[in-house]
């Protein structure tokens, strides 16, 4: 290991392909990302229409109180400290910041968010920001970007259900016979496939290639739309710095874009779906992109129709959908004289408002519905030179951000998060300057789209990588082949950690890698553990989400040794709505979950006052019992955990706080190492033994370096007779 520099002793290096502290010790950062509630304005979860295009037209919508009431995030924080956690992803989305116009910041939130970040300081967490988006946008049936980029782009967006652009949970299945509790799991997903969001992700990441055309306020819509993502997460970024005691003690870096999308960048042939497995789910209405394309012009369109069953997705027929004459495109007169009345910016002439933007660039003709240039997105335009989205797109973009985002915190860690199962494009070292993290995700899909812990599985992202021939030859039967199989892939996107820093993909990686999002759903079965099925026999009983969570964090451990933050934590989760979004419902804890007359609140919380934020404790034997265990024994202190002043506890009261709304919780609490000398090369964690197993690579200068520690959660039942 190189000498590590020196630092603030808050400060967390990425050295050989791990987090390192500034005592030279491998680091492992697990916890929680904070919140999936953060997709949405506080009173405006995706199946609630009253008020959804009316304050979005406007941009009044208000993001204060995400991810967490102030006056509830010390209970709450205290919670995810107590089950073992030291790191949270934070989402926050394009719109919180921007939502009332095109370089309108909203201040305000951007305060409350630094309120919000103290909280997390005083618990002991690091952080890392998430630009968080699906699907483009709340208004495109996902998360993320503001209202008015839709319409910049010259889309209507009431009109998205009746054309069937996106799929949008208030307005489920139509409009006019609005059932939003009956939106089936993962639908929301297909939206990739869908015309907004191949379009806006076309745009975005491409427009001056394939959009040329596409001229507002003087400029291209790619560059339109990347200054402003890249600008409203600066502003947020130079808030922060100017707060004066977050950076790099508690925001350690900056998430890329999450999940960003290829869009129609990369298509083949317009006229066709892509035959072979691909991470956008097949569910219900499946349209090529002329379909999409005809559709948004308000034309009648058949389209095959799929289910998802035990072996994946399979054509059960066609559906016809008829706009009625509806255009998911604005019409010319929203914009006297080219000016947006509402929003302020002036389009180009030569874009003409109602028709759609790929028939202005002659892909297709709307008349005849002909594809003109099928493989128009697949070649560079007028050239035979194919794309390459990665490396001509992506990577581009992501510099643009990154710079803006290191003006104001120059030692930001680049957290890289490419499409979904994509593997990065090779990033040089120039723009990482030795401070990186590949920030990939991962979800049993099987489990997440059916809501069952099936007795078989598959090695999808084997298959989408083309490891096999056949679907079969990715089959897994029975749990433990599961369990190897979702740690063989865990394996394969460890891997893809090579490229951060250009290094050869044999060499071992530069920089660690954090699985930034891992969960399973908790409304299995028909929502069975909430006694929504044979007469309430179930409720409560969450032992097949346990096994499922504890095969995917599982998968996290043994070689790979990875660090990750579980997808997610929701303060306001429920029964009947889950997170509050698309019928997700994977948030560790619910107040639906409670136990009458237990614990809901920390016994006698406070924080102590002689306590240090910063580096990790030096480590001896664990002695911590939960009659024991400080309040918030800071994975980052510079004293011994023995300092720091211990809070005396009734064991009882606060072991009911921690498991009390929890769900799964012996999956999530489980042991690791917090700070090691050497490197962690196996972990081995037996949940129904509560046997713990840690095999450390040693340093030759290890007598040189503080000691290690040992973390274990205080509900997993770990005693030091267990280590071996």
């Amino acid at each position: 290991m190189p000498r590590v520099p020196s630092g603030s002793a808050s400060f967390i290096h990425t050295l050989d392909g791990n987090f390192v502290d500034n005592a030279g010790r491998t680091l492992l950062l697990r916890g929680v990302n904070l919140s999936g509630s953060s997709k949405a304005p506080v009173n405006q979860p995706s199946q609630v229409l009253d008020g959804f295009w009316e304050e979005a037209k406007i941009g009044s919508e208000s993001f204060i109180g995400r991810p967490l009431k102030l006056e509830d995030a010390d209970e709450h924080l205290a919670r995810l400290r107590g089950w073992g956690f030291n790191m949270l992803r934070f989402p926050v989305t394009w719109e919180a910041l921007e939502h009332e116009g095109p370089g309108k910041y909203d201040h305000d939130f951007m305060d409350y968010t630094i309120e919000i970040l103290r909280k997390c300081k005083a618990h002991g967490f690091k952080v890392y920001m998430n630009p968080h988006q699906d699907i483009w946008s709340r208004f495109s049936g996902g998360s993320g970007a503001p209202y008015w980029t839709l319409v910049a782009c010259g889309f209507n967006p009431c009109a998205f259900s009746a054309t069937q652009a996106a799929i949008i949970h208030c307005e489920y299945p139509t409009p006019a016979s609005r059932n939003p509790a009956e939106m089936p799991a993962m639908i929301w997903s297909t939206n990739y496939g869908k015309l907004v969001s191949q379009t806006m992700f076309a745009l975005f990441f491409g427009g001056s290639t394939f959009a040329p055309k596409c001229i507002i306020d003087g400029v291209n819509i790619q560059e339109y739309l990347q200054t402003h993502f890249a600008n409203a997460f600066a502003e947020l970024a130079q808030r922060v710095a100017a707060a004066g005691d977050l950076l790099d003690e508690v925001v350690i870096g900056w998430d890329s874009m999450n999940e960003p999308a290829e869009g129609l960048i990369s298509w083949d042939d317009l006229n066709a779906y892509p035959q072979q497995q691909g991470s956008t789910l097949k569910k219900g209405t499946v349209p090529y992109p002329a379909q999409s394309f005809r559709l948004g012009m308000g034309q009648v369109q058949t389209l095959d129709n799929y289910s998802f069953g035990s072996m994946g997705p399979k054509r059960d027929g066609s559906v016809t959908i008829d706009p009625n004459g509806v255009k998911a495109w604005a019409d010319p007169s929203t914009e006297p004289g080219n000016i947006h009345p509402r929003w302020g910016w002036r389009r180009d002439p030569g874009w003409t408002l109602g028709k759609c933007i790929w028939a202005l660039h002659d892909v297709w003709d709307v008349e005849s519905g002909y594809v003109l240039q099928p493989n128009y997105f697949a070649h560079i335009p007028g050239t035979q030179e194919p794309v390459h989205f990665l490396r001509a797109f992506f990577l581009p973009q992501y510099t643009l951000y990154l710079r803006a985002i290191r003006a104001h915190h120059p030692q930001a860690i680049a957290f890289v998060q490419p499409p979904v199962f994509a593997q990065p494009p090779s990033i040089p070292e120039e723009l990482l300057l030795g401070r990186a993290c590949y920030s990939t995700h991962y979800y049993d899909g099987l489990t997440l789209v059916t809501r069952h812990w099936n007795w078989f599985n598959a090695d999808a992202l084997g298959l989408i990588r083309g490891k096999y021939a056949t679907q079969l030859q990715a089959l897994r039967i029975g749990e433990r082949a599961i369990r190897s199989s979702l740690q063989t892939q865990l394996g394969y996107l460890k891997a893809d950690a090579t490229q951060l820093g250009a290094l050869p993909p044999t060499g071992p990686a530069r920089y660690p890698t954090i699985i930034g999002e891992i969960g399973t759903p908790f409304d299995m079965d028909a929502k069975r553990s909430y006694g929504y099925t044979d007469g309430g026999k179930y409720k409560g009983d969450y032992s097949r989400q346990e096994r499922a969570l504890d095969a995917s964090l599982n998968a996290a451990d043994g070689e790979n040794c990875l660090n990750w933050t579980v997808w997610t934590y929701c303060a306001d989760s429920s029964h009947p709505w889950g997170d509050g979004w698309n019928m997700e419902d994977l948030s560790l804890w619910c107040s639906d979950d409670l136990r009458t007359g237990e614990a809901e609140r920390v016994p006698a919380l406070r924080i102590p006052s002689k306590f240090s934020m910063g580096s990790l404790a030096p480590a001896q034997a664990s002695t911590l019992t939960i009659s024991t265990l400080p309040t918030y024994s800071s994975p980052y202190a510079t004293s011994s955990v023995e300092e720091v002043e211990p809070v005396q506890y009734e064991p009882a009261s606060l072991l009911s706080f921690l498991t009390n709304g929890a769900r799964a919780v012996r999956a999530f609490c489980r042991p690791w190492p917090i700070a090691v000398v050497g490197t962690p090369t196996n972990i081995q964690f037996d949940i129904s033994k509560a046997t713990f197993h840690l095999t450390i690579k040693e340093r030759k200068d290890c007598a040189r370096i503080a000691p290690c520690l040992l973390k274990f959660s205080c509900l997993s039942s770990i005693s030091p007779q267990t280590l071996a």
